[in-house]
């Protein structure tokens, strides 16, 4: 079950990745999404040392918390269907929280990762 989700994961970020070139900032969300992609991957052949998975949590987390207050100016305000419409420069919360919520999903893969990581070595 394991190795179905992490090729499941690494098919999702590969194409989140992908999503991503259309982007002025583009390349560096495909670099994010794209490791956390080949970290799920690599998770079935080869498990990487639980240090590099924290460090990689780690710096996702920070990252999100330099578009948290955009989050939370998205979330007062009324019409949350704008998220899933064009981006709009005069309302930066909209890229913002797409971003936050992008990169705790990328935490939430790397999470797994480490979790399941611990359990191998339990056994």
């Amino acid at each position: 079950m394991k190795t179905i989700i992490n090729y499941t994961l690494c098919v999702i970020f590969i194409i989140f990745a992908l999503l991503q070139l259309n982007d002025p900032d583009g390349w560096i969300w495909f670099a994010i999404y794209f490791v956390i992609g080949a970290i799920c991957l690599i998770q079935n052949f080869n498990p990487l040392s639980k240090y590099i998975l924290v460090i990689v949590f780690l710096l996702l987390l920070i990252y999100a918390g330099f578009h948290f207050k955009l989050f939370v100016d998205y979330l007062l305000t009324e019409n949350k269907a704008e998220i899933f419409g064009e981006m709009v420069y005069e309302k930066p919360y909209l890229e913002g929280s797409r971003e936050f919520i992008g990169l705790l999903l990328a935490a939430g893969a790397i999470f797994y990762q480490m979790k399941q990581r611990k359990k191998v070595q339990s056994q």
